[in-house]
């Protein structure tokens, strides 16, 4: 019994012994008159007991029965779960088992037996203002990379990500080794494919998207901005408007984006079984967008679309490239990172400029007069070993080392 019911147990008492008047108890125990005859009829065919309130002992009606308590605790054993947070475990709970339980009563059932949560909400001091989201979908995208273990272990990679501003949806998300153009091609030619070209991208002052390079003479010539990068220039061709933000907080989206991902992706890697930066890629890019999407992205204030259709004429693989100007030899072949590669077509004339493409999706290109070329990496006896015998090994490492830096215009 608690306080309150011992003391009714004491005055009652006295009460039925004749040593307390009706009107006494009543405001002792601050009931009515009726009520404390109620409860001396009851003491005196029921004793003490009739004192405790009707529900004492009983479970309540949404108990969870210790069966589907230990099923959680064992779904929470699995290793993929290790690293989970309480709000995503519930959601998963729900999802894909089919138990429904509150966040507060899992959060009492976890501590309770030794788990604690790894994502913990802490009280922050507000020193910059959140600006107003922008009105429409496709209005402002930022963009962001950061290195993290995905796939646990201590080995990092590169998650790549296009958020939208009105709406907090992503657009685009890839991962590879390190923060590169070719990561931020990726996720823009997503962008690009799913939804059209957005108005603006807001980005951080990485010499990928800003440069205080001088132009040459020859740029000047070809009428290319002072400081431009590959990745302005296509901005630039598509009719982004590319826009430094300058300090973290500007572009705090993307920066809040990183702790949801960082605390929910490794789990859903480690619970697919996901561990190669290829599956990864196929998993973001075909399912894990919609999920995030469906879970976070809110509706914009304006529900016209600021994206528009791609331009015409323009060539998405071909543009989406890092790009190097080369110099065809007197053999029909040109060099680039220490690697010969023979054109292999006739018309080309010796002494010719051509324009070299890469990316993931192409490979390694040569692009003369508007039209495409594959050409064939040149290997002699002596560098065979070096370069290896596969001609996609070559392309693969070209892609590596070329693709993953932060190349300005060639």
């Amino acid at each position: 019994m608690n306080k309150d019911e011992n003391l009714k147990v004491a005055v009652i008492e006295r009460c039925v012994k004749g040593k307390m008047t009706v009107q006494e108890a009543a405001r002792r125990l601050e009931l009515s008159e009726r009520q404390v005859k109620y409860l001396k009829a009851r003491y005196k065919k029921y004793g003490v007991s009739s004192m405790q309130h009707g529900n004492c002992g009983r479970q309540p009606s949404h108990t969870l029965a210790p069966s589907i308590k230990e099923k959680i605790l064992e779904i929470k054993r699995k290793p993929c779960y290790e690293k989970v947070n309480f709000t995503q475990f519930c959601e998963d709970l729900k999802g894909e088992y089919g138990i429904e339980i509150s966040y507060t009563a899992l959060r009492n059932l976890l501590i309770k037996n030794g788990y604690t949560s790894p994502k913990t909400q802490r009280k922050r001091k507000v020193q910059h203002p959140r600006r107003e989201r922008k009105r429409q979908f496709g209005e402002m995208l930022q963009t962001d990379a950061t290195p993290y273990p995905w796939f646990g272990g201590k080995e990092t990679y590169a998650l790549h990500a296009l958020i939208d501003d009105a709406t907090g949806k992503l657009t685009g998300l890839y991962i590879c080794k390190n923060e590169c153009a070719e990561g931020y091609f990726q996720v823009l030619g997503q962008t690009i494919e799913s939804h059209g070209v957005p108005a603006s991208i807001y980005a951080d002052g990485l010499s990928l998207f800003f440069s205080n390079k001088k132009p040459s003479i020859e740029e000047q010539l070809e009428g290319k901005h002072s400081g431009s990068t590959q990745f302005g220039e296509i901005a630039k061709q598509l009719g982004i408007q590319l826009i430094h933000a300058r300090s973290p907080q500007a572009k705090g989206r993307v920066e809040r984006l990183w702790e949801t991902l960082q605390s929910r992706l490794p789990v859903e890697f480690a619970k697919l079984g996901i561990d190669t930066v290829e599956a990864a890629n196929d998993y973001l890019r075909e399912e894990y967008v919609r999920v995030f999407n469906t879970r976070f992205g809110v509706e914009a204030t304006n529900n016209i679309t600021a994206f528009m259709p791609r331009p015409k004429g323009i060539i998405l693989n071909q543009l989406l490239s890092i790009k190097y100007t080369r110099i065809v030899d007197n053999s029909g072949c040109f060099s680039l990172n220490n690697v010969i590669f023979q054109c292999n077509v006739p018309h080309i004339p010796l002494k010719s400029k051509i324009e070299v493409l890469i990316n993931a999706r192409l490979g390694v290109k040569v692009l003369y007069n508007g039209h495409l070329f594959t050409p064939t990496p040149f290997q002699d006896k002596k560098k065979s070993q070096a370069l290896g015998s596969s001609i996609d090994s070559i392309i693969a490492k070209f892609i590596y080392e070329n693709c993953l830096k932060n190349e300005h215009v060639a």
